[in-house]
């Protein structure tokens, strides 16, 4: 009994994660949302989120009536959300009933951090909080989003986008990745990985990379980048180029450099500094407080570097980033 106090006292004094379903939402959306943040997590030894999912009817129909969910809180749970994760659904065409968007507005309105997983953004939309603002959608619903709400900064060909408090994803594989960079902008690369080995999915996709990748053809030889990327990983702190990249794989580097934009979305340039600026927040939230040793064990040179990377990716130094991800932090 004593535990299981313990475990709802962390709970109820942990970030709030709230999931509004509502009538015909997709399934995918959320158990992505499920996994990622309403699972316990003994491994890491602390709840990360309180979750909670709520809806505007007792009784809800999920996609294609798949299922019925019930059981769940009232709307009104929305109104406690420190984060919301909007609704999300195939037919993009139907308005949201007037209830979703009004909850919606008022998380908005109190400073709660909205997120919207594939045609989530729609429902953002609707509710008039992406304004002027920068947001992702679905390659496929581009240019019906772009008619309907031309105020919106849409940029179709990116998995995900960061615009401070509200988050989009854009197709529905890229709730993971969007879910993953917000356990890690809250808790710290680490615990983001341990997240995904959980998963077993990718640690770490950049929200910039695109949607889709081209797929070669059956009868072309394996061009697979997974040996080169395995090999580089265990070699961050050395001064690779990307000459030694493409040597190493035994092409020039412009195949190389087609390799990476085909199968990743990425420049092998922006994937190795990537690589070492997720090794250098490893290691400062593993305790190294000297950050010309963190430059020089990741491979990103000098702690000029280091800064200069650490506050363009992570909008914060690395001296924030070690009160906040530190060891002294847990």
């Amino acid at each position: 009994m004593a535990k299981e106090s313990s475990h709802q006292a962390q709970a109820a004094s942990a970030h709030r994660v709230v999931v509004i379903v509502d009538e015909n939402s997709n399934p995918f959306e959320l158990g992505c949302a499920t996994e990622i943040f309403g699972l316990r997590r003994p491994e890491i030894g602390r709840e990360l989120y309180d979750f909670r999912l709520c809806s505007p009817e007792p009784s809800i129909a999920m996609r294609d009536g798949f299922f019925t969910l019930t059981g769940v809180a009232g709307l009104e749970a929305a109104d406690t959300a420190d984060t919301l994760i909007v609704p999300n659904r195939p037919d993009v065409e139907v308005p949201r009933r007037p209830a979703v968007l009004d909850a919606i507005c008022r998380a908005h309105a109190r400073g709660a951090r909205l997120v919207g997983f594939c045609s989530g953004a729609f429902t953002l939309a609707e509710a008039g909080v992406l304004d002027g603002r920068r947001a992702t959608a679905h390659w496929q619903w581009a240019g019906s989003f772009r008619s309907r709400f031309p105020a919106v900064h849409l940029e179709s060909d990116v998995l995900f986008v960061d615009d401070g408090d509200i988050l989009t994803a854009a197709g529905s594989a890229a709730a993971l990745d969007l879910g993953l960079h917000v356990v890690r902008r809250d808790h710290g690369a680490e615990v983001a990985n341990s997240v995904s080995r959980r998963l077993v999915f990718a640690a770490h996709r950049d929200g910039g990379q695109r949607q889709f990748v081209e797929r070669p053809m059956p009868d072309l030889p394996d061009e697979s980048l997974a040996p080169i990327l395995a090999w580089a990983q265990e070699r961050l702190d050395s001064t690779l180029t990307i000459a030694d990249l493409a040597r190493r794989a035994s092409v020039s580097p412009a195949t190389l450099h087609r390799r990476f934009r085909t199968q990743l979305g990425t420049t092998p340039l922006m994937w190795l500094t990537g690589e070492r600026l997720a090794l250098a927040c490893r290691l400062i939230e593993r305790g190294e407080s000297r950050f010309e040793v963190v430059a020089r064990l990741s491979g990103l040179g000098t702690a000029t570097n280091l800064r200069a990377l650490m506050r363009r990716e992570t909008g914060i130094t690395p001296s924030a980033y070690k009160r906040r991800f530190g060891p002294e932090a847990n």
